[in-house]
């Protein structure tokens, strides 16, 4: 497995610390990215949640690296109310298909237990979460440099990086315990094509910086996950936003802040039609010229706060159910 780089210093060494990453919530892209937060406990440090591995990355996921396919296979249908596997995974991941089910079951179990997701989420982990981000890979080059910011339990990183094996994926994410399970997931899986990158997006900027793509599920309102990041894109590179319904209406808002970042050609993208339903939204930018100027790692440029726009969601105050 690559080193996972440390970025951040001490930032973001405490649940309660600023980051992107959210937990998925029972409300997960139904609105996603409009600001407000998981009402799970333990989602952002509310209640203490118990943690089964705090030593490296050898944790309570690596520990089953060995375990048969099958036996993960198991261990997800053992767990009460988890979503069968719909004949659309084999045909979304093909021969890799035992991965995503490792990841299922890991999301099913110690994520549930160490507050990543909702508890609700068992019966739609595989629909909702696991194949609505790995069909964003359609619109995603070969061979292209993914960076995954807010990457929270993977999404959807992980998928992706499962589904295309081809692409560098980098998970970004500032809280520990979500990027020590997210350690953890890629030695599970193997995933030496992925790393994790401990900080938050302006934070990196020097580690993954003139990505060809940049990933965001749920994390914010479309004008934050803009400026964060753009400064992450090459030029000519994409800004990809999976979104909930309100894509559409989010992209009419902030399209002015997309542009005051230099993202330009600016649409709602849907994808994964025939593999999950409702199909994929994704807001979709292209990076159109030099902005290290203005928007320089570690410096923050505030967008024109959109209406109904809470705090910051980075500051880890306010109450969002979205996923990652």
């Amino acid at each position: 497995m690559t080193p996972e780089r440390q970025a951040g210093g001490q930032q973001g060494q405490n649940d309660g610390a600023e980051g992107e990453g959210v937990a998925i919530g029972p409300r997960d892209l139904d609105g996603a990215g409009d600001g407000s937060e998981s009402s799970v406990p333990g989602a952002d440090g509310d209640v203490q949640p118990r943690e089964l591995s705090s030593r490296g990355s050898g944790g309570a996921a690596a520990e089953r690296v060995h375990e048969a396919p099958e036996v993960e296979a198991e261990r997800v249908h053992e767990a009460r109310g988890v979503e069968a596997e719909p004949a659309a995974a084999t045909l979304m991941f093909g021969d890799r298909v035992d991965l995503a089910r490792r990841y299922v079951a890991a999301l099913a179990t110690d994520g549930t237990v160490r507050g990543l997701i909702g508890p609700r989420e068992a019966g739609r982990l595989w629909s909702r979460h696991v194949l609505n981000s790995a069909v964003v890979g359609e619109l995603i080059e070969p061979g292209a440099r993914v960076v995954d910011i807010g990457s929270g339990a993977g999404l959807p990183g992980i998928p992706l990086a499962i589904a295309r094996p081809d692409c560098r994926v980098d998970l970004v994410e500032p809280l520990e315990r979500r990027a020590q399970f997210l350690r953890e997931i890629v030695e599970l899986l193997a995933l030496d094509h992925c790393r994790v990158l401990r900080g938050r997006a302006e934070d990196v900027v020097a580690d993954c910086g003139g990505a060809q793509v940049v990933t965001s599920r749920a994390v914010a309102p479309l004008s934050r996950v803009a400026v964060w990041s753009a400064p992450l894109i090459g030029i000519g590179g994409w800004m990809m936003a999976l979104k909930g319904q309100s894509a559409a209406e989010e992209l009419t808002r902030d399209r002015r802040a997309l542009a005051a970042v230099g993202l330009i050609d600016a649409e709602v993208m849907t994808v994964g039609a025939g593999i999950v339903d409702p199909a994929t939204l994704v807001v979709r930018a292209r990076r159109s010229a030099d902005i290290s100027k203005t928007l320089r790692s570690g410096q923050r440029r505030k967008p024109r706060k959109s209406p109904g726009d809470p705090k910051d969601p980075r500051s880890g105050q306010s109450g969002r159910a979205g996923s990652r």
